[in-house]
């Protein structure tokens, strides 16, 4: 009994002190600093998938990929080629006293050939094709307009009819009208509305004409039908002021054969309420590689340094039209009209934004069209900021589907797709505001938006 009240103090001394210890080291870490922002945590590896998947292998700028190479979250997740599958586009913009621009873009992974899922992206080309087709029967004395009334009637028993739009200041539905909730909310019934109006074929074959090589449009989006169904584009009335018929187009059917892909991607997809252990095909899909929706658009914001042939057919009136609300804030439309709670200034603008949902700066806007569907994420951006007279062409994808399983609805914007495309964009600023260059003239693009 005499050794026992010595040990049992030496017990409960050693107990305590680690006791205090352990206090310590907690108290430690409840005031570490917050991370700050550039010092992004690094993206878990993703859980191993055994899919085969390809990745792109296309052009890399050895100058691109030392910039991005710079900041330790951007190349955790270039490198990560497989996973990630990243493709990038910038092209710098350098103006001589004479304000006229000289462009040079840099690649990473730049793979015309690879097949990415383009989603949404897909409605420039038709919003500006829309445009075209309206100049085309001006021409032809066929006097209607993007503000002129357009009926759309069914033609077989998976079509539908619109007679109305009661977004519109009067209830009409019109061209102009699709094409502002295109750019603004990437509306989908908005783009079928243009893709019925334009046709399939005659949506593929322009493209095709003008050099963008990869266009195959072949679909509506967020509608259930067949291949077969989707050449088929429903009856089109335009009508004057006093509903008098003006112009008629019939039911259009697409005869042209297109050749045949094969692209396949993941592990499994989900089919109703089963999963098929088997990739998914895209392979009917639509289909725009990332040099051409990069090209489009750099089209229409630089059309004098483009090669002809690449140019959209439109007024200069109508390029306005399309700037203003490729860059308009959701709010600044009285018709259509969307609420700021749900549909936030930066809403679909990726590239610099992500997810972000605080207001944007009065002095930058971005002229952009951005993606999200089956895991990808693409955004297709001008930017510009007008106080510090900077601008800067940006295209990007990344593919956030770590299980390899489509329609399952367990993709990584959130926590991968946007962060990466945020400080993509924050990266190339911060370049551009720290390089040389002669202080761009921007005026052509501001534009007075409402309300």
């Amino acid at each position: 009994m005499a050794n026992f009240e010595p040990i049992m103090l030496k017990f409960v001394f050693h107990t305590l002190s680690i006791m205090v210890f352990m206090l310590f080291f907690q108290g430690c870490s409840l005031f570490k600093p917050k991370i700050k922002e550039e010092e992004m945590p690094l993206p878990k590896a993703p859980v191993a998938v055994v899919d085969n998947r390809p990745f792109p292998v296309g052009k890399t700028d050895s100058w691109l990929q030392e910039l991005l190479l710079k900041d330790p979250y951007l190349t955790s997740i270039i490198q990560a080629e497989k996973d990630y599958q990243v493709q990038i586009v910038y092209t710098r913009i350098d103006r001589d006293k004479n304000n006229t621009p000289t462009l040079t873009s840099f690649s990473y992974k730049n793979d015309p050939d690879f097949y990415f899922y383009p989603a949404s992206v897909v409605k420039m080309p038709i919003a500006f094709l829309a445009l075209q087709k309206l100049k085309e029967l001006n021409e032809k004395g066929i006097a209607i307009n993007k503000e002129t009334t357009m009926i759309t009637e069914t033609g077989s028993a998976m079509q539908t009819a619109v007679y109305n739009d009661p977004t519109s200041a009067d209830s009409r539905p019109t061209i102009a009208n699709y094409i502002k909730k295109i750019f603004l909310v990437s509306d989908n019934d908005a783009f079928n509305r243009l893709y019925e109006f334009l046709g399939q074929e005659y949506i593929n074959s322009n493209l095709q004409k003008m050099g963008f090589k990869s266009a195959e449009i072949l679909h509506r989006l967020s509608v259930s039908m067949s291949g077969e169904e989707n050449k088929k584009t429903n009856p089109i009335k335009f009508l004057d002021a006093d509903g008098n018929l003006i112009y008629e187009q019939k039911e259009q059917i697409n005869t042209k054969k297109y050749s045949k892909r094969n692209d396949k991607r993941g592990i499994g997809y989900i089919e109703g309420t089963k999963k098929v252990n088997a990739p998914f095909d895209f392979s009917a899909k639509n289909k725009l590689s990332l040099t051409d929706m990069h090209q489009i658009l750099s089209s229409l914001v630089f059309e004098k340094q483009l090669p002809k042939m690449k140019l959209f057919n439109i007024t200069d009136s109508d390029r306005d039209f399309l700037l203003q609300y490729m860059s308009a804030k959701p709010k600044e439309s009285d018709f259509p009209a969307y609420p700021a709670t749900e549909y936030w200034d930066a809403y679909l603008k990726f590239n610099f934004f992500g997810s972000e949902k605080k207001d944007i700066p009065s002095g930058l806007r971005m002229f952009n069209k951005s993606g999200e569907a089956y895991g990808y994420l693409t955004d297709i951006s001008y930017f510009v900021d007008f106080e510090q007279q900077i601008e800067f062409l940006l295209s990007a994808t990344i593919y956030t589907n770590k299980d390899g399983v489509f329609n399952d609805d367990q993709y990584e914007y959130e926590n991968i797709g946007l962060p990466f495309l945020k400080k993509l964009g924050e990266t190339i600023y911060k370049y551009e505001k720290e390089r040389n260059r002669q202080k761009p003239d921007l005026k052509e693009f501001q534009f007075r938006y409402t309300p």
